[in-house]
């Protein structure tokens, strides 16, 4: 295998399938056969999921809402996609922990990284919500940060388009896909991977970034297994 150990990042809207809002439930299930078939070929698993398709903490404050309470109001949504995720892969036979980043320890573990990194090595799925448990911060910068505390060797960042492109392939026709393409080039192109927060800090502790499509069935298997799915952001 490719790797051994990775932090998958999922987008809360990823969740919605068809839907306007909310969690789909058969979208859940595809997800957690595609964590399944990794998780049985030996590779530690980690997850992100952000909270949008439920509450957008900077929604909220374009709104008139207060910031900081948006932001924790978007915190606790990820949590609530961590416990549906956490109840899809155990009705795939996976076992799996939900940590948090802000206490809520009647429904998961606080974020402990020496236990996060003991469940990944008993090959448990480790789900950690909450965020980094601080406003003004992305899930995006939450992937990062914890891809980097539990020695990950890559970030997947499961979204809805194959990889990067020269521009919006949704919106021009002539967009051109990168099969690699190192940090500097993303930023001096402008390419939207991450947000600026998350990316510069992936860059300083030169960790790779994966943008792939998780909505194609068995994607997820063959890019851990080293074949050319999507577009890397190495050095």
């Amino acid at each position: 295998m490719h790797y051994k150990r990775i932090l998958l990042k999922l987008s809360g809207e990823a969740l919605m399938g068809s839907r306007q809002y909310g969690i789909d439930p058969i979208r859940l299930a595809e997800y957690a056969s595609e964590i399944k078939e990794v998780v049985d070929k030996g590779i530690q698993v980690a997850v992100v999921i952000g909270g949008g398709n439920i509450f957008r903490g900077v929604s909220g404050a374009s709104n008139g809402m207060d910031r900081v309470q948006g932001d924790h109001m978007g915190m606790l949504a990820t949590v609530i996609n961590g416990l549906a995720l956490q109840s899809a892969l155990e009705d795939a036979g996976i076992q799996t922990r939900l940590q948090t980043a802000i206490k809520i320890n009647e429904v998961a573990e606080p974020f402990i990284r020496r236990k996060a990194m003991r469940h990944l090595e008993k090959g448990r799925v480790v789900i950690f919500g909450g965020g980094t448990g601080n406003p003004y911060f992305t899930t995006d910068s939450a992937a990062v940060l914890r891809a980097i505390e539990i020695e990950a060797d890559v970030i997947l960042k499961g979204t809805r388009v194959d990889g990067i492109y020269t521009s919006d392939p949704e919106k021009d026709a002539n967009a051109t896909k990168f099969d690699k393409i190192s940090f500097q080039d993303v930023l001096n192109k402008g390419l939207k991977v991450m947000d600026t927060t998350a990316f510069t800090l992936s860059q300083e502790n030169e960790l790779p970034i994966v943008v792939f499509d998780m909505n194609t069935k068995g994607n997820l298997l063959k890019l851990v297994s080293g074949e050319n799915i999507g577009t890397e952001v190495n050095l």
